[in-house]
Order: C-alpha cells, then structure tokens, then sequence
C-alpha cells in the first residue's frame, strides 16, 4: 500500500492483477473500495491515495480516466450500496458526496478530527463516520428532486449532475450531461435553466418543432445565486429568495425585483409575449398575484385566509385553481373574486390546457376530475397531478413522471344530462371512446343540435346519419322550420317508428307515415294512415306490399296483389319466371287487346315455356301475325306455317326459307332444294351447303365435309342443265366439287391413319405414297381409281371410245360379248376356290386366246405424256360385260369406261355417286349405314 502498488490475490492469496500506479512510494494508497454496482461497473475500483488524488481502476488493471485531484489527503473511501455515489473522508475534517465518477457534490457533515472511516447502510441513504478523536457520527441523506415542468416537457435532475429531458407525448428523452451538481431546473417552451453551484447555464431547442429534443447551450451565467426557486422565461431568469423575486436577463445583469409580503410559496409562469411574460405568485400569507416580468408592479388577483401551496389559472384566464394549507382547492373567478367551489382532500391541481371548464387535482391516493360545477369524478391514483392536456394527465409519482390517459367519458356524459351539447362535444374532443361519440352524436341529434351532431358524426363516419343532417339543413334552407317533423326524421333513423309516426301524423304529414309504414313491410300498421280512401294511396300500399312478398319468396301472393294494383308486367314476370303457364293464360285472356305490352310478354314466356298453342292464341288476339310466322317457324310447325303463308302471300319468304334451311341442316337436301326451288331461292339452297360444307371441314368432319361437296356438285349440274346463260360457270364448279368430294372422302381415310402403297394394274409398278406427279402411276402416267372407303387402288383402267362411237352404240357392243377361242398349251394353270388357291400343270389346259384390250394396255416406256387406252368397236365387242363399269354421267357430261383387270375380284359401283369400292367393304358398310357411304343413297331408294 505504501509502495503505491495494489495487488489483487484470490482467496488462496496468490495475485492475480498487480496495479502499480504513477507516483510510486510517494503517494502511498491509503484507502480502496470495490463498486458493488451490479452492472458492468462491478468491476471498477477506487483508490485514495496521500498524494490528493482519486483514481478508477478496472480489475484488469487499466486506469479509468484521468486522477481526480483532491484538497485533502484522503484516508477513506466507501461506495453506495447500489455504487452511484461515493463517500470520502480525510484530512480536511468532513465527509464529502462524489459521483462514481469522481465529480464533487457536496458536504455530508463537517468533524472537529480527521475523518477516518466512512461507511453506508446497505440499502439505505443512512452514513457512519468515524474519526480520530473517538467520535462517531450517524447521518441520513435526503435526496431531494429536483425538476422543471411545462406543459408536454419535464426536466429532472438524474444521478446528481445530469438533466434528463422528457417528452410526455412522445416518451421521447435526452440526456444533458454535467460535471457539477445540479441545484435547480427550469423549463420553459423552448428554453431549459440548470443551476450550479458557481454558474447557471441556459439551453434553448435547435428548432421551432414541437417534437425537437435537441438542446444547445445559449447563455452561460457565470455567478453563484442562492435561491429557493428558479423560473426561465423566454428572455430572463427569475431568482425567488424567500419574500423576494429578482429578474435577471441571460447575461446575469439584474433588471428588476419585487418584494412580498409573504413568503414566497408557489411560483408559476403562465405565458405572454416573449420578454412580457406573466407569472403567478403564490404567498404564505394566501395573497396571490400577477407579475409580468417587463412591470415593476405587481397585480393583486386575491387574497384567502389559509396560505397557498399551489395554484393554476384557466385556459382563458377567467379562473383560478388554489390547493391551500388544509389540503382543499378552492375555485374563484379572477374577475368577481367569488368562490366558484371547493374540493376537500387535494394536494396538487391543474387545468385542462384544452378545456376552459375542466380540471383536476390529487389527494389522498385519488385523482378527481371536475367538469364546470357538476360532481367530481374519482379513480385511484397514487402522485401528484402537474398537468392536464386533453385526456393525458401528468402524475409524480416519487422520482418518476409519468402520462396518464384518462377517458373524458364521465364528464361528458355530466354536460349531455343537461343538453349542454357543445360543452359535451368539446369534452369528447379530450378523448372519449367511439361509443360516446356515438352517444354524443345522437343525443345532440334528438336535441336538434345538428351542428354538433355533424361534427359527432364525422368522427364516428356514419354516412348514414350525416345524410339525414345534409338533407334536413337542405330542406331548412328553403324555408321548412317544423321541428317536429325534423325530430320524426330522426326517430325513423334511429328506429322509433311508433315514436315518429305520431310525430308525422301531429305535424300534418301523415302520407309519410304510410310511406314509412310501407318500406318498413309494417303494412297493417300503414293502413291506419290510409286518407279517406285514397285510391291512389290503396294502389301504392297493395304495390308494395307485393313488392315485399315477392323480396320474402312469397311469389303467388305478390302475383295477386300485382293483379290487384294493375301492375301486369310484374305479375306477367314473375308467374313466367315461376313456369305457371295457368295463371299466365289467365291473365292474357283478361287482358285487353289493346294492351299489346303485356299480351307480347305473355307469349315470349308461353314459347319459353315450350306451349307454343298458347302463343299462338295470344298472338292472334294482338292480330301479330309476323309474329305468329315466326312461332310456327322456330316450332318447326310447317303445316300451319304453310297454311298462314297461302293465305297471306307476303309471308312466303319468312316461312320457306327456314323450312329448306331446316331441310338441309337435317339431311333431307332432296326436299330442301325443292323448297328452296319453291321459294325462288336457289343460291341461297347452294349457300346453305356452303355452310355446312365449311363447318364440316372446320370440325374435321371429313366424311360428311366429300358428300356435302357431292352434294353441291350434283345440284350444280341441276342448275347446268336449266340455266343455259350458267352454264359453263356451274360444269366448272361441278368438277371443282367433285374433285372436292373425292379429295375429302380420300382425306377422311387418311386422316384415321391409314398409309397405301399404290399399285399400277396397267404397268404393275409400284408407286411410292408421296408422288410430285399426282395420283398417277410414275412408270406409265396412268390415273389411279381408288376405292371410295380403303382408298386402296382399284384394279380398274379407264378407257375411252374412238371418235364416232356412241355412248349408246359402246353399251351395245359390249352386251354382245362375243366368244372367245382357245388354244391348248403345256401350261401351269391357276385354280382358285372359295377355300383355297392353287397351280396345276396340264397338258389339257384351255389357253385364253389374247385379249384386244390387253394389247392396248402397252405403253412407250420412259416417255412423260399420257398415252390413254383408246378402244374402237371390235375390242368393245370383245370384252365381258362384268369386267366393264360405266359411269352413266347425265347429260351434257359423257359417260366413262372402266375395264377390271382381275375379274375374279368383285367391284361394286353406286349408281347414284358412280363412287367404287371393293364388294366386300361395300357390302359391309351398307349393313352398317344402310346407305351408300359416299353420297348416303339409301339402298331402298330406286335408281331413278
């Protein structure tokens, strides 16, 4: 210790930390102390040492800070249980309070020896000293608080030497550190006054935001002041020294003074103009003045018989709040000097900053809030009330400020009691719930306080009601001034029915009655209102009474009471909608015909309803015969159609072309040409297959897209052989169909997925399946025939007439068939039965003599030209009529040759599309279809 070395050893007394401080031997440590703090200073020493210095050290070793330089020698040193402050005590005969920091506050207690030892309490503000001489000295600490309050902002003293700035809106807080202790604080708007022993500093905010916490300092005085209370205006400081106060401007200079007459026991700035501001002056004796700092003079306000201890004026300055000696808080009006009221039981009051009429005050554990003169409201609460600002009141509690909401509901709730309904609303305005706002706001309705009421219900957003204000000021306006009527508006709105009926029926309105009566539904109620029997206000009440049991599915008593109040569409309606085609029979043959409106309603639900009789019997009594038309034609209801159009000719056109439409769309094209023929409409039979055609390529309906083609190309024709001038135009349109047809049917297989490998019969060669030449043969360039339903290639070869032949005359020569000879070769010959197939060399064998057409069948090989088989009348003659299919085209086509190649496979030809299959497929399809299935002939139809 007396090396200046202080070592830290552990319980087995090996050192673990060795500090050895500047100075060395000549500054021997007299005294150490370990921060019991439980936070991160635990680990903090201090060291007194006789060289006159106080020192911080971490347990590691590491000077905290610079030496704190003493007067005296030190001989103890001794921490607060909870480590913020520190006692010393040596040479200079007293103990003195630091900071844990090391910064001086004051004087505990003065000795007549050396001090030298100094211990604290655990947890308590309890001293002993012990000195030299033998004495011991028991001291208690009082920590006084020290703060400041204006309005939303609170200024207190924290651990000694700093100011903690806090807003009690925002919950906002700054910190001012200090290095010296703090004796005083004001607050004040943007202004912030801490004295210290030896100066006052003076801060303002950075900014003019309300919410600005940044303070800088502005003046500094540099001058010890006693006082016992400190204000801060906008421009001075005001010093309070028992009976006297001094004003003194921020450079310290002294610009007036006023003395009391009392001890000064309350002192209050209550604003003004800066530089002008006023302050209220509180005296033992019960005067209380009124002191503006620009005035020498002080103003007399009143003067009660029991001392002050505290006080506040109004808002508006009309009143004034006194908290006496005996715990009561009178009320006077500053103007009359008359005592409003008293309260027992206060220690502390403040007015409402927003409210003229309301304040507070707290006493005996409670917080009272008082609205005008009406009984106090009471709620537990333990502190001091400083202010009150709308529904936050400002409590201290011991060292804590803290903001109190408090619900305005009970003072409000006092002011509607009485219809003081602005009084209420600017109580509501401090923060009520949303259900007062709506009691204010219906209160102050049924009052026929709109104003209020308005701004009530503008903060609760009921649209609904502030219509019915918007509306009611409107109607005032132009002059209405019935109160009553007004008063039964409102009860409607609020659902007092009965209430605003006998108002409606007092003030001479009673169709508004009935009319409220009505949309309520209440319709026997509505009848009471009933003039002296009004038709015209009967009709309105059954029609809305109908109106009602349609809304509740009550639709067979609202189609009556329709009927009742004439209203036929609405009945029509809703007997349609419901399917009743009794009642709306019933009520078409009611009906006048003369009311079109109605009866054409009925029949548009009788043809919805699938009974077009009863349309028709409808449209006959409006005499719409147009329309009629058109109801036979939808109903597919030809004969009466047919019969309506032979007697009135000019609808032969509405019923005609929708028959052969029909026709057509349900495959009878036979009967829909004719009666396209009938109605003179033979492009529009031509656009119809157009149609279907398209829709059937559309819809890859391949199949039936080739015999719509075959279809068109057959009527055509028809038009080809009646019309000379079309002629030419529709043979070209017959091969551009027919080659349609066949490329669809084709297409049909081929779109199943079928792949061919066509074989010339002609050449016997094989053709690929994609050919740039077409459906020829790549060898001897003659046209493919295909089967109508395989589209496998048939073994046929077509052959024309030499010039000079008849189509006549060719039929002729081949029906001849004249017989063949033989010759008799060593041959293999060929057998083929039903069962089997085989070859047999016979020397007996008949040997076909050639044949004339096989002879004709040779071509020039490698040539690019067609050669046809050309055939005169002596190869005609010699060939079979079955191995001969004839294309019997009507005129003015010619006819076309077809020669099988293979007789013994069997080939079947419709006579009607001249289409070829295969016999088997033919045959098989035919069972299936009943028809061809190519131009769909049915196989009962003749040939004609």
């Amino acid at each position: 210790m007396f090396n200046g070395i202080v070592s830290i050893r552990n319980k087995n007394g090996e050192e673990k930390v060795k500090i050895e401080r500047t100075g060395g031997a000549s500054s021997p440590i007299w005294s150490i102390c370990w921060n019991p703090s439980r936070d991160e200073r635990n680990d903090i020493l201090a060291v007194a040492d006789w060289g006159q210095k106080l020192s911080f050290y971490q347990l590691s070793g590491k000077q905290i800070g610079k030496d704190r330089l003493l007067n005296f020698d030190p001989c103890c040193v001794s921490y607060f249980t909870k480590g913020e402050y520190i006692l010393l005590g040596g040479s200079d005969k007293q103990v003195s309070l630091f900071t844990k920091d090391g910064v001086r506050l004051g004087t505990i207690g003065e000795q007549s020896s050396w001090v030298w030892t100094c211990k604290v309490k655990p947890d308590s503000n309890y001293v002993a000293v012990g000195c030299q001489d033998g004495t011991i000295s028991f001291y208690q600490l009082i920590f006084s608080t020290v703060h400041g309050l204006y309005k939303d902002r609170y200024a207190y003293r924290d651990s000694m030497t700093d100011v903690i700035v806090q807003h009690l809106i925002t919950e906002q807080k700054v910190r001012i550190k200090g290095r010296e202790l703090v004796k005083k604080i004001a607050i004040y708007k943007n202004r912030l006054a801490i004295q210290m022993p030896e100066k006052i500093l003076i801060y303002e905010l950075y900014s003019d935001d309300s919410s600005d916490m940044y303070y800088r300092v502005k003046e500094k005085i540099v001058k010890k002041f006693e006082c016992n209370l400190l204000v801060v205006c906008s421009d001075h400081i005001i010093l309070c020294q028992e009976k006297r106060l001094q004003c003194l401007s921020f450079s310290g200079i002294k610009e007036r003074e006023w003395l009391m007459e009392s001890l000064i026991r309350y002192i209050k700035v209550i604003g003004g103009p800066p530089g002008r501001e006023g302050l209220l002056v509180g005296l033992k004796n019960g005067q209380i003045l009124k002191i503006f700092v620009d005035n020498v003079f002080a103003i007399v306000l009143l003067k009660q018989s029991t001392a002050v201890r505290c006080l506040d004026m109004s808002a508006s300055r009309n009143k004034l709040a006194v908290v006496d000696e005996n715990d009561t808080c009178l009320v006077y009006d500053i103007h009359t000097k008359e005592l409003l009221f008293q309260e027992p039981n206060a220690n502390s009051v403040a007015w409402n900053t927003q409210c003229e009429d309301m304040l507070c005050f707290s006493g005996g554990g409670y917080l009272n809030i008082k609205a005008s003169n009406f009984p106090v409201h009471q709620q537990k609460l333990q502190g001091f009330v400083v202010g009150y600002n709308g529904s936050k009141i400002f409590c201290l509690h011991v060292f804590s400020m803290s903001a109190v909401e408090v619900p305005q509901s009970a003072p409000m709730y006092q002011y509607l009691e009485r219809k003081m309904f602005k009084e209420a609303y600017q109580i509501a305005c401090l923060g009520v719930t949303d259900t007062d706002w709506k009691e204010l706001a219906m209160e102050a309705l049924e009052g026929l306080e709109f104003e209020t009421a308005k701004k009530a219900f503008t903060r609760v957003r009921d649209l609904r009601y502030l219509e019915l204000i918007s509306s009611i000021e409107e109607r005032k306006k132009h002059g209405e001034s019935n109160n009553e009527l007004f008063l039964a508006d409102v009860y409607a709105y609020q659902g007092k029915f009965h209430e605003a009926a006998k108002l409606y029926k007092k003030s001479g309105h009673e169709d508004l009655a009935l009319e409220m009566y009505s949309d309520l539904r209440m319709f026997d109620y509505a009848k009471d209102f009933l003039g002296s029997g009004d038709p015209k206000d009967t009709k309105m009440l059954i029609k809305k009474q109908a109106d009602w049991a349609k809304n509740i599915n009550e639709p067979k008593a609202a189609v009556e009471m329709y009927l009742s109040a004439g209203e036929h569409m609405k009945a029509i309606e809703i007997s349609g909608d419901h399917g009743w085609v009794d009642m709306l029979i019933e009520i078409a043959r009611k009906l006048d015909k003369a009311e079109r409106e109605p009866l054409s309603k009925c029949a548009f639900y009788f043809k919805k309803l699938d009974n077009p009789g009863y349309a028709a019997e409808t449209y006959l009594k409006v005499g719409d015969l147009k329309a009629l038309v058109h109801l036979h034609v939808e109903t597919h209801r030809w004969e009466e159609a047919f019969a309506l159009s032979e007697k009135h000719p000019e609808f032969k056109d509405d019923v005609y072309v929708p028959y052969a439409q029909w026709l057509a769309e349900n495959d009878r094209f036979e009967e829909a040409q004719k009666a396209f023929h009938r109605a003179g409409r033979q492009s529009e039979a031509v656009r119809v297959l157009e149609q279907l055609t398209h829709n059937a390529v559309v819809e890859s309906r391949f199949n039936d897209a080739a015999y719509y083609y075959w279809m068109l190309s057959m009527q055509c024709l028809d038009i080809a052989q009646e019309n000379e001038q079309q002629k030419t135009e529709m043979l070209q349109k017959f091969h551009h169909f027919q080659h349609l047809a066949e490329v669809y049917h084709v297409y049909h297989s081929i779109q199943r997925y079928t792949e061919l490998v066509p074989l010339c019969y002609r050449c016997s060669t094989n053709n690929p399946l994609l050919n740039n030449l077409g459906n020829v043969c790549i060898n001897c360039r003659q046209p493919f025939v295909f089967s109508a339903s395989s589209y496998e290639v048939l073994h046929l070869v077509e052959f024309y007439l030499e010039d000079g032949i008849t189509d006549e005359e060719a039929v002729a020569l081949i029906d001849l068939e004249a017989p063949r000879l033989n010759k008799r070769e060593n041959k293999w010959q060929e057998i083929m039965t039903d069962n089997a197939q085989s070859l047999r060399l016979d020397d007996n064998t008949d040997i076909i003599e050639d044949d004339p057409f096989t002879a004709k069948l040779s071509f020039v090989q490698g040539g690019s030209e067609f050669v046809p088989v050309v055939v005169n009348r002596a190869v005609l003659q010699s060939m079979s009529r079955r191995d001969v299919l004839i294309k019997r085209w009507p005129r003015p086509l010619r006819w076309q040759y077809y020669r099988s190649l293979l007789p013994d496979a069997s080939i079947t030809m419709c006579p009607s599309c001249f289409q070829m299959f295969h016999t088997e497929d033919y045959e098989l399809l035919v069972l299936q279809h009943n028809c061809c299935p190519f131009c769909r002939r049915r196989i009962d139809e003749s040939n004609q």
